[in-house]
Parts: C-alpha cells; sequence; structure tokens
C-alpha cells in the first residue's frame, strides 16, 4: 500500500489523474498508513496552490422554516429542533457582519438564507453593494434554488461565487432528502456558471454514505469543474432523522479530505462545518494533509472556535493567509 500511495501520488505531481478504483483504494488504506497518504495529499497540495490558506466566513440571513426536508438540516420545518428561526437580517446586521468577517481574516464573505429558493421579497441588492463598496471583501451567496435570470443579476451587483452543494455522492442523494432532487442541484450549478459566477459546491460526510460514495462525491465535482470545495462533517442535531448517526473518526475524515486533493488537486478544498466536534485535536492535520482553506467563525446553527485560534494554528503551520484580491 505504501508503494500504491506513492506512486499515485507521483502521477498526480507529474500532471496526470487517478482513477475512481485507484481513489477507492487510497480511501481504505489502513490508520498505519494514514499519515504517509496526508504528507503526498499535502506534497499535492503545496505543488498545485502552494502556502496560503483561504479563510472564508459566512452568516445566516435568514433561520428556519425551510420547507425542504434534508435529513441532517436543524432548519427544516419538517423536524423539532428548537433552532432560532427569525426572517431576513436587516442589512445594517448583515453589512456589520461582513466588516467583522474582514477583520477576523476572511477573504471572503456569504449570505445564506434557508428556504429553497430566493423570492422577490428577498431584495439584497441594496445589501449586497454596500458590502462590495464599504467593506471591500469578496461576495458569496447561498440562496438555494437559482435561476438563470437570478444568477445574472448576482453577478450584475458584485457577486463572485455562488454556493451550492450536492451534499453527497449522487447515487446517495435520494436517501437524504426528498422535496428536491439532484437534478434541482445540477439546475442550480449550471445557472450560475453560465452567469459566470464562480461556483462552490462541496458536501457532508457522515450521512451513513460509504467510503466508495465520499469518492463518487469526489468525481462528480470534478466533472462538474468546481474548483471550491467546502467539506463539512456532521453534527448530529437532536430532532433530525440523523441525530442518532455515528460520527467519523478523525483519521478517517482526513483520508477522505487526502482523497479530494489526490482527485482534485487544483481545486481550493476547505474543511468547514463540523471540524472542531468531529476532528477535535487533529485540526491541523487536514492543513497538513492537503487542504489549502478553512471556514472560520460560527457556522448556520452552530458556532465554531476563536478566529484567533484558527489563526494561531495557521501561523504554526509555518503558513500564511490568502490575500484578498477584489
Amino acid at each position: 500500500m505504501k508503494n500504491l500511495i506513492l506512486s499515485l501520488a507521483d502521477r498526480v505531481l507529474q500532471g496526470g489523474s487517478i482513477t475512481c478504483q485507484e481513489a477507492e483504494q487510497l480511501i481504505d488504506v489502513s490508520d498505519d498508513d494514514t499519515m504517509l497518504l496526508l504528507a503526498m495529499a499535502d506534497r499535492i497540495r503545496q505543488k498545485f496552490t502552494g502556502d496560503a490558506v483561504d479563510c472564508c466566513a459566512i452568516i445566516n440571513g435568514r433561520s428556519g422554516r425551510c420547507p425542504e426536508n434534508c435529513k441532517f438540516c436543524a432548519q427544516s420545518a419538517h423536524y423539532n429542533t428548537g433552532v432560532e428561526e427569525y426572517s431576513l437580517l436587516a442589512e445594517d446586521e448583515i453589512v456589520d457582519a461582513a466588516k467583522k468577517a474582514k477583520a477576523a481574516g476572511a477573504v471572503r464573505f456569504s449570505i445564506v438564507t434557508s428556504g429553497r429558493g430566493q423570492s422577490k421579497a428577498d431584495d439584497f441588492d441594496k445589501t449586497l453593494i454596500r458590502i462590495r463598496e464599504e467593506v471591500g471583501i469578496e461576495i458569496c451567496a447561498s440562496l438555494g434554488i437559482l435561476t438563470e435570470a437570478q444568477a445574472f443579476e448576482l453577478k450584475k451587483i458584485g457577486v463572485t461565487r455562488y454556493h451550492s452543494n450536492i451534499e453527497t455522492a449522487p447515487s446517495h442523494f435520494p436517501d437524504i432528502c426528498s422535496t428536491h432532487t439532484y437534478e434541482d442541484k445540477m439546475f442550480t450549478i449550471r445557472n450560475a456558471q453560465k452567469a459566470g459566477l464562480r461556483v462552490c459546491s462541496g458536501g457532508i460526510f457522515g450521512l451513513n454514505e460509504t467510503a466508495k460514495q465520499r469518492v463518487e462525491m469526489a468525481f462528480e465535482l470534478k466533472r462538474l469543474g468546481i474548483d471550491s470545495v467546502p467539506l463539512n462533517l456532521l453534527t448530529p442535531i437532536p430532532g433530525t432523522p440523523f441525530a442518532d448517526n455515528k460520527t467519523l473518526t478523525p483519521l478517517e475524515i482526513l483520508r477522505a479530505y487526502a482523497v479530494f486533493r489526490f482527485i482534485l488537486p487544483k481545486a481550493l478544498i476547505r474543511t468547514a462545518g463540523g471540524r472542531e466536534v468531529n476532528l477535535r485535536d487533529l485540526q491541523a492535520l487536514a492543513l497538513n494533509g492537503g487542504l489549502n482553506g478553512i471556514m472560520i467563525g460560527g457556522y448556520l446553527t452552530t458556532g465554531g472556535r476563536s478566529t484567533d485560534a484558527d489563526k494561531q494554528m495557521i501561523k504554526d503551520l509555518g503558513r500564511k493567509v490568502t490575500v484578498p484580491v477584489l
């Protein structure tokens, strides 16, 4: 297995690619071989993306009462989770959050709203323009299912990226949601790409998927041409169907992260929601095992750790934070 890891890493470093079958072998390496896998993934990261760590932040712009039934989500109206519910936040509150995110080291700020999609009542134009002009931070949006016209409007007012997770492997998607389809995800991603928005799309580990389905998800993102990949880790929420899901071990997570780097050598791959709970003291190994981005601050319905701790981690690894380019 050591020889396989080294030979596949060399192939990727020389500009080649690995097959799905080879990736499935890598994701199943033993704990004893995991550190070698991480080291080789990090060699790939160093060659193709450098030492910079991309930090982004989000705000839960509208919370709860979502009509979709995603089994992992605290904000679904189908489950009784006790999550805080509120309508769209005030413009000043969102702009202030963007300022705090920039001060904490984020180069990108995303407004995320619960719900199926954006309605005419959700007038973000003024808010987004204010963030662009007053804060000077790259703007991302995550507003659910997106039409082509809406995508072009977002591009027009200065949004550079649109976030729409595929959540999991296509073969596993019907097991996590029934109120919208995988094709709805494709509809949104295609519309964002048509408008010239860079698409940020990843998923969640810990949704009862197999290791092979994690590999399947990575190859699907490659097929879609996604170059920004957030990898979340399930934090089981009481009241949801996945409340009793068994959490993955830190080494199992790190192997999946490393294999994503083998498959997507040039992508921005970040560890996001759930890293504090699931990786615990091994968080630094995510950045030292192939990843080049993190989400800082809090998440949608769960908190994160202090941004000072994350900045210290990046410094201790001898890495640097990405400098924003607007």
